[in-house]
């Protein structure tokens, strides 16, 4: 397995750096726009000649993407940068004949009249679109891979088929206790992803309904997240496992809450009056600037947050329905990394390592014919225990907790 990394940022230099440790793969060619940040991540690598960098690469321009992929023979093209660039590399990957991998889905567009209460472009139409031209070329593309999408949409998997009979509520919890030292505001992940995520108004699914939205924020409640991080208050975001676990798995009732908190989504809210959010250029001083690039560019990048940064980060799926006994049953699924532990073991901060940790995981998978399929296929869509014991494996294990 050839694998081309696109993104050098967070995320992609946590994905070199675990797999760095594993032999299933030939090559890693490290793409960027940013040639030092690849020169980086492979320096990171300690010397290990599988890795080299590639940079000035536009993640947009899906004719240089995929010429890329022949010219380094790679068969596998990760996407490791923000969703915008999700609809090129997919193309990309399909005409060079390439497994393609990412960790965020196509963007959606709010339903132009009642955006909350019905849904427009969801997150992934554009990919599953041409999901019979990925079928008819036999190849793969396997998305929402990440933690979130991705570790989450495995356990509901493993769910269906090893714990419940029926499944009345797929239930996402994501929560945490990290704090960054030093900052008054300094998310741990991508900015621009997280606006993109929270303002966009939520999607719900329930059977005999199917897919619908609510206002952003809505429904919280107080989720207990184990390991010591406690009580979080949890509200509904726009998620693609909402889109992506009704396609394979059975439940009566599917949905996405993330623990904010009052601060972040105080800040949110901000941004979105003034503006703020928004992608489209405007003109400041004769130069064309998007207002959402301005904010990202104001903050700290999350990859450099590890040493300031304490705590634990959790991703996890709480399951309600009836057990295999035929008695009602509550589990809650989860993942916990403490950020202590892999800025010790890997040098990067909790939320990117969980993030980068699955995808890595999968194309183990792949590699050895464990996982393997035509089409655009969601993580729920293959044996979900393969993948659980392969997480434990590296080091990382996932935990069960009964009565949700």
């Amino acid at each position: 397995m050839r694998i081309l990394l696109v993104g050098a940022g967070g995320v992609g230099s946590a994905f070199a750096a675990i797999a760095a440790r594993r032999d299933f793969f030939e090559a890693v060619v490290v793409a960027d726009y940013d040639g030092a940040r690849a020169e980086k991540v492979v320096a990171a690598a300690g010397g290990d000649t599988r890795f080299s960098a590639v940079g000035s690469l536009d993640a947009g321009d899906e004719a240089a993407v995929a010429a890329l992929l022949t010219e380094r023979g790679c068969d596998v093209l990760m996407n490791a940068v923000d969703p915008r660039f999700v609809m090129p590399l997919f193309r990309a990957a399909l005409s060079a004949g390439a497994t393609y991998v990412d960790m965020a889905m196509s963007l959606s567009h709010p339903h132009p009249e009642n955006p909350y209460t019905e849904t427009g472009v969801k997150l992934g139409d554009e990919q599953f679109a041409l999901a019979g031209e990925w079928e008819s070329a036999g190849q793969l593309a396997l998305v929402g891979m990440g933690v979130e999408p991705g570790l989450s949409d495995v356990f509901a998997r493993y769910a269906a088929d090893h714990l419940f009979s029926s499944i009345d509520e797929l239930g996402v919890r994501d929560g945490a206790n990290l704090e960054v030292e030093g900052f008054e505001f300094a998310p741990s992940f991508s900015i621009w992803t997280t606006i993109e995520e929270c303002l966009n108004p939520p999607v719900v699914y329930e059977e005999g309904r199917g897919f619908f939205t609510t206002a952003p924020f809505s429904e919280p409640e107080v989720f207990e997240f184990p390991e010591g991080i406690g009580p979080v208050e949890c509200v509904n975001v726009e998620h693609e496992e909402v889109l992506l676990m009704p396609r394979w798995v059975d439940a009566k009732r599917v949905t996405f809450k993330y623990g904010l908190g009052t601060e972040f989504i105080d800040v949110l809210k901000a941004l979105h009056k003034v503006g703020l959010d928004k992608t489209a250029p405007v003109t400041v001083k004769g130069v064309q600037v998007s207002p959402r690039d301005v904010v990202a560019a104001c903050l700290p990048d999350p990859a450099t947050l590890g040493d300031a940064m304490t705590g634990k980060t959790c991703a996890g799926l709480w399951v309600s329905g009836t057990g295999k006994d035929g008695e009602p049953r509550q589990v809650y699924l989860y993942h916990v990394v403490d950020n202590e532990w892999s800025m010790r073991e890997y040098g990067h901060q909790a939320v990117v390592w969980q993030t980068a940790v699955n995808p890595v995981v999968a194309l183990e998978l792949v590699a050895a014919g464990t996982w393997s399929g035509a089409g655009v296929l969601g993580p729920e869509a293959f044996d979900s225990q393969p993948f659980l014991d392969l997480l434990t494996a590296y080091g990382s294990p996932w935990g069960m907790r009964e009565g949700g």
